[in-house]
């Protein structure tokens, strides 16, 4: 039975109010750290954690393909009639994730001062991104590990357990903040600590949810295990495919990571004052990203389901009803951006420096959600039809042929100069997945 825009709608929420919440609590964790060292005496700590975070952002979510890859192979898998449930994706993706984990912690670690240089860390700032970098790569492997179970949840059509995962580790975290940078003036280092905590918090209770989405998942998995399924060996079919989206997607993430680093290290090379400033507006892009990602998550699931089914009724009723949602929903936050600026800002610190360099460009961050919704959810889409190479191109686009050339145009301007490249970036992102929407939609080949 095809299902109709109410039903969707119905659906579309279901899906996507956990993962809003559950979402919203990654880059709440940031805001904490942020607020917590933002109140020391001084910038330094909030400078050094800036940097060490980036650079871990750039590090770990480049792997962040193991999540949206393993979304949209279980989604189409597990919307054929007949198939398993993506058990064996499942596998294969945790197999991925430790192995790639193991090799960035022993990879990374030698080249931490180099890295910290290259983000143009002052000296005061730098032995804090240091040691914040040294004790967060130890959880690697069960980071990357958390992606994959993340993805398997919601490609399954299940919300509510990345919900309770996120929403444990993240709580865990902060509670760790508190005590170890402000009951024991650990500063970075304690930071690091607690987020190494909330990783092994993550993938523990990951593991004790998966009974609970399926209560024969257990004896899925050992079968496929018995079975050997998931190693190349017995079928490389499979892992060519799992290579071949993850190889699209992790370039397109390490396109974006290396912008969003590059980003924060423009703002460190104006100052500790404008990186600080930045680093609290670039936490509440992300948590504003990260609430419009739960209908992106949605539509993963649902075009995944469509696309197996192959009902374009279904694909056009997913991306219409969630699209309409995420723009009411980017409105909403715009709106509350603008008006709640007084009371935002001084959340996060009390540096009055810092206070002013963010409100010189708070305008750019209340027009960032109109434009880059449109980013997100597009992505959603490509993402639940299997379409990754669209993806890498056009983030190729937008960061070389639009963010960089901007950013080198704009220098004189300061940080609005970065913030306005930021704008476009966004905005090239967008415009580049809608031709590629367009194309495919005409030529009804999304199935």
């Amino acid at each position: 039975m095809q299902q109709s825009e109410p039903g969707t709608h119905a659906r579309v929420w279901s899906l996507a109010w956990p993962m809003i919440l559950s979402n919203i609590s990654v880059p709440l964790l940031g805001a904490v750290d942020t607020a917590i060292l933002g109140h020391l005496p001084s910038p330094e700590y909030l400078s050094g954690v800036a940097i060490g975070a980036s650079v871990l952002s750039m590090l770990l979510w480049a792997f962040g393909f193991l999540r949206m890859g393993t979304t949209g192979l279980v989604a189409r898998s597990s919307g054929r009639s007949g198939s398993d449930g993506g058990e064996a994706w499942l596998l294969r993706a945790l197999a991925l994730a430790l192995v790639l984990g193991l090799a960035l912690l022993l990879l990374a670690s030698p080249l931490l001062g180099v890295i910290v240089q290259w983000m143009n860390a002052s000296p005061q700032a730098a032995p804090h991104a240091h040691t914040y970098l040294q004790i967060r790569l130890l959880s690697a492997p069960l980071a990357l590990a958390n992606f994959a179970l993340l993805g398997f949840f919601i490609g399954r059509q299940d919300s509510r357990a990345p919900l309770c995962i996120l929403l444990a580790a993240n709580l865990l975290n902060i509670a760790l903040d508190v005590v170890f940078i402000v009951g024991l003036g650990l500063g970075a280092k304690g930071a690091a600590m607690a987020s190494v905590c909330a990783d092994i918090c993550a993938f523990t209770f990951g593991l004790y949810l998966l009974p609970r989405l399926d209560a024969d998942i257990r004896k899925k998995i050992s079968r496929a295990w018995r079975r050997a399924d998931f190693l190349p060996h017995r079928g490389p079919a499979p892992w060519l495919e799992l290579l071949r989206i993850n190889g699209d997607l992790f370039v397109r993430t390490c396109l974006l990571l290396l912008t969003l680093a590059f980003f924060t290290a423009q703002g460190a090379a104006q100052g500790d004052a404008v990186l600080a400033a930045n680093a609290i507006l670039l936490q509440l892009l992300m948590m504003t990203s990260y609430a419009l990602d739960g209908f992106a998550h949605a539509t993963e699931a649902l075009v995944g389901e469509s696309v197996a089914k192959k009902s374009l009724r279904l694909f056009h009723t997913t991306v219409r009803s969630a699209g309409t949602w995420a723009l009411a929903s980017a409105a909403a936050i715009t709106l509350l951006l603008v008006f709640g600026r007084p009371l935002i800002l001084p959340l996060f610190t009390d540096i009055d420096a810092v206070i002013d360099r963010a409100g010189r460009v708070y305008g750019w961050l209340c027009a960032l959600p109109l434009i880059a919704v449109w980013s997100y959810q597009l992505d959603g889409v490509f993402i639940g039809a299997g379409k990754s190479r669209q993806m890498r191109d056009s983030m190729f686009v937008a960061t070389v042929l639009v963010f960089f050339p901007v950013w080198w145009l704009t220098r004189g301007w300061g940080n609005h100069g970065v913030w306005f490249s930021l704008f476009l970036w966004f905005a090239a992102r967008s415009c580049g997945l809608l031709i590629y929407y367009r194309y495919y939609t005409l030529g009804k080949s999304w199935m």
